[in-house]
């Protein structure tokens, strides 16, 4: 219903316009003959208005098609205290999922799209640091059909997208919006008071994505699978509520990185995202502002132990980027590669120090 509802309020106004512009045309071809133009203005409108529902139709058409497709590779999983999502990943019983979904457990419950009958999965393995992980059916059903996923490069703002997962519990739910932005680098929250993940180059959605959502699939109008819907943004002056039509989803290229490592190697033996080989906290200054991240621990061998970074020294930049949090040092690390060259600025004993790491990887 939604979809045919958004059809009809923008095609209308498509045809319109595209009907003001034939008009406009007729009135410049410089005839004298008013009859005849009067016609031709009669009957552009009513092609215009033909074609309208035509095109809504056709829309809808493509609607129904995709969910049709790709439902069926979208599934329902249950842990003992959580609920979220999965996409099938292949015709084995592989199922790629966030990793906050399958949470510490090994064992869940499956439910399929059009199969009410609970399957049984086993964790093949989790990878916290990109929210992504891929649990394997036990016995692989009958007509289990794989996701197909497309290519994250060629996703671009405006699309139609379907997000498709079991919101609320509610399985076999779809919704329907457009990408809203590409490239963002987003910090999950842990709810410990610690950062959790922070995801590079995730696709932003209008698509509603609600608790339950998580894992499932961000789908085109070509019926790919172009994200991994993961988390809603929080809107702190509304109670830390979700803020609508805000959305983030792991892109399809990462979610694809990560799942074939995971089936193949039962890891990640390749996580192509840069470290600095530090465990820091948060540390504000005497107007309790953030003001930079204080060094806890050095990693023996890792980028900051060669480039003499100590225990006590406080972060406040790295390359070009102002360092505040624990947070904004995450951020500004995923948007770097393992072994690229860079600079730390930090302070100990009240006097600032720059110095060239190279990085190492996570």
């Amino acid at each position: 219903m939604n979809a045919s509802r958004t059809c009809a309020l923008r095609l209308p106004l498509a045809a319109l316009v595209c009907s003001v512009v034939l008009l406009s045309g007729c009135s410049d071809s410089g005839s004298s003959d008013s009859g005849s133009s009067a016609r031709k203005k009669t009957s552009t409108t009513q092609a215009a208005q033909a074609a309208a529902p035509a095109a809504a139709s056709d829309l809808q058409s493509d609607y129904q098609k995709v969910i049709k497709d790709v439902l069926p590779s979208v599934v329902q999983i249950q842990a003992s205290n959580d609920l979220g999502s999965g996409v099938v990943y292949d015709d084995k019983g592989h199922i790629v999922t966030n990793a906050h979904v399958v949470g510490d457990e090994k064992t869940f419950k499956v439910t399929t799209a059009h199969n009410e009958n609970e399957l049984t999965a086993t964790l093949v393995s989790s990878y916290p640091e990109q929210d992504l992980a891929v649990i394997k059916l036990d016995k692989v059903p009958d007509g289990l059909r794989a996701a197909t996923f497309g290519d994250t490069s060629k996703v671009q703002v405006g699309q139609i997208v379907l997000a498709m997962g079991s919101p609320l519990g509610l399985s076999s739910s779809v919704t329907q919006g457009i990408v809203s932005a590409t490239g963002r680098t987003v910090s999950e929250s842990s709810g410990e008071g610690e950062p959790g993940a922070t995801i590079a180059n995730m696709v932003q959605t209008s698509a509603a994505i609600n608790p339950g959502n998580s894992g499932g699939a961000l789908v085109n109008l070509d019926g790919q699978v172009i994200g991994i819907p993961t988390l809603a943004a929080i809107d702190p002056t509304f109670g830390n509520s979700a803020a609508p039509g805000i959305g983030f989803a792991i892109p399809a290229s990462m979610v694809k990185k990560v799942a074939d490592q995971i089936i193949k190697d039962g890891k990640v033996t390749d996580s192509g995202r840069a470290a600095l080989g530090i465990t820091g906290r948060t540390v504000v200054d005497a107007a309790s502002r953030a003001a930079g991240v204080a060094v806890v621990d050095v990693k023996s061998g890792g980028a900051a132990d060669k480039a003499g970074i100590e225990p006590g020294d406080v972060i406040t930049q790295l390359g070009d980027t102002g360092i505040t949090t624990i947070t904004s040092l995450s951020e500004a690390l995923a948007a770097d590669k393992p072994g690229q060259k860079t600079t730390v600025t930090y302070t100990r004993d009240g006097s600032a120090k720059t110095v060239e790491v190279t990085l190492g990887e996570q």
